[in-house]
């Protein structure tokens, strides 16, 4: 009787082992928001962790600096100027100090974090973005260009803002005829694409306003689908089976008429949240209300997508932060890192490439995108594309100071803003002669700084007037609400109700 060895595929990936942080490592006593939305709940990166938080009277998020370990306390300020429940936060790629969050009140605001945390609530956005008509839940920042971020609400458009002026700069009100699930911008950012709950997969020009291509029925189920592009321009696919099976589905936009590769997964309910490595070219799926994180390799050789492992624990996710490259421990070989949310607690998890030598292991981290944008917003949005700029993790990666971080140091006047105009509303000239006065333009940083440092200290002081304001009146508001609850209590020992 005689044998034969399968061939088994190399890739330095295949022995990639997931492991959770001990117990003292993890950050304990968060109240995850429990709000019915399939979106991550989380955003991670080299410097911070944002958690959506329950918030009784309006939204609110947590952001803690990523060395945080061990309980918050429920006194801790939080990031809470919205009016209802906040669905969605994204940190800029380019600035490591923004993070833009989305909510049911209609608003898409962008804060400004100081380093080392929160050490008071934080009301004031110095950006609100007004032009949704229904709740937005679904946030996307340019790749490669500075200050550009895609929102879609539920009244079922997108729009793209410049965010360093407060701009809308397009609007796609035509392109879905139903709720839109997911968006993703491609590699250098010159096109999106997106899913609907009308089962289409489609590729869109954002600048043009056109849709490029179309895919009816990427899967047939009726349960929410993601969408996210691969750096060589393929798309993945999560959904659902006819049988309500997930499902992971390789798509080629040259030819969209049947996908390259499919993988039926099980029967759960959770829907598949697909994060994408562009340096590694792996998937990770997570599923809200999984106990596993599974882990894939997307490749030129058929079937494409290969499955690697699986981590799996006792404890359900309620959603996961994904961090960036820049911000993993390349001295243990660690690839990618998870944060994955409990109902009360965040625990990170890492991914870790096994091998035995200490010295930097420079095939398993290629140059990676780093923080500093390749385009301005203006050059963007006249047209120009650019890939990411590229630095090397070798001896780990310390952020530069950003040339750009003056455009978003004060706050923008809104440019009016049409619901109804889908097309370009003038975008690449400036909304007026009031605005450019109020936004500094990139060449601020050659200005003295002795000159700049009287209007730095007014605007700190101003911000903590405001902060101070609004301070006063939440205990203002308070003080009435327990004058009111002892008059109800006195009546009610007093036997009057």
């Amino acid at each position: 009787m005689s044998f034969r060895r399968g061939v088994v595929r190399q890739s330095k990936f295949r022995h990639v082992f997931a492991q959770a942080w001990k117990a003292e490592h993890c950050i304990d006593d968060i109240r995850v928001s429990r709000v019915t939305w399939d979106t991550s709940l989380c955003a991670v990166n080299p410097k911070f962790i944002a958690v959506i938080i329950e918030s009784g009277g309006g939204g609110a998020f947590l952001v803690v600096p990523i060395s945080k370990a061990g309980r918050i306390d429920q006194s801790s300020p939080t990031v809470c100027g919205h009016l209802a429940p906040v669905l969605d936060i994204q940190w800029s790629p380019h600035d490591d100090n923004i993070i833009a969050s989305a909510s049911e009140d209609c608003t898409v605001k962008v804060w400004q974090i100081p380093d080392g945390g929160l050490t008071s609530p934080m009301t004031e956005a110095i950006v609100t973005l007004e032009g949704h008509s229904k709740r937005v839940g679904i946030l996307a920042w340019h790749p490669t260009a500075f200050n550009i971020l895609m929102t879609a609400g539920c009244d079922n458009v997108i729009c793209v803002w410049n965010v360093g002026t407060g701009e809308l700069v397009y609007q796609l009100s035509d392109a879905h005829p139903d709720m839109i699930y997911s968006v993703c911008w491609n590699k250098d950012g010159s096109a999106v694409c997106t899913v609907c709950k009308d089962k289409a997969l489609r590729v869109i020009d954002p600048r043009r306003g056109t849709v490029l291509k179309v895919k009816e029925k990427v899967h047939d189920g009726t349960r929410p689908m993601r969408a996210v592009f691969l750096s060589d321009g393929k798309i993945l696919t999560t959904g659902f089976s006819r049988m309500s099976e997930r499902q992971m589905a390789l798509w080629d936009p040259k030819d969209l008429s049947e996908p390259m590769a499919v993988q039926e997964m099980d029967t759960s309910n959770g829907v598949l949240l697909p994060f994408y490595d562009p340096d590694t070219n792996m998937v990770y799926l997570c599923g809200k209300g999984d106990c596993t994180i599974r882990y894939f390799e997307v490749t030129d050789e058929s079937p494409y997508v290969h499955f690697l492992s699986l981590y799996s624990s006792k404890e359900p996710q309620r959603g996961a932060g994904f961090l960036s490259k820049r911000g993993v421990d390349v001295n243990k070989c660690e690839i990618a890192r998870f944060y994955k949310l409990h109902e009360r607690k965040v625990e990170p998890i890492s991914m870790t490439v096994p091998r035995k030598s200490d010295l930097f292991q420079g095939d398993l981290y290629p140059d990676t995108a780093g923080s500093e944008p390749a385009l301005l917003a203006d050059e963007w949005i006249a047209g120009q594309d650019a890939p990411p700029l590229l630095v090397s993790l070798s001896g780990g990666y310390a952020a530069p100071q950003s040339k750009h971080r003056e455009i978003l140091k004060s706050k923008p006047k809104l440019a009016p803003q049409d619901s109804g105009n889908a097309t370009p509303s003038n975008a690449a000239a400036p909304t007026s002669h009031s605005a450019e006065e109020e936004v500094p333009r990139v060449n601020t940083r050659e200005t003295d700084g002795n000159a700049e440092r009287p209007k730095r200290e007014e605007d700190l002081l101003n911000e903590l007037l405001a902060e101070m304001k609004a301070l006063r009146a939440v205990v203002l508001a308070q003080s009435q609400r327990i004058e009111l609850l002892e008059r109800q209590l006195a009546r009610i020992e007093d036997g009057d109700v």
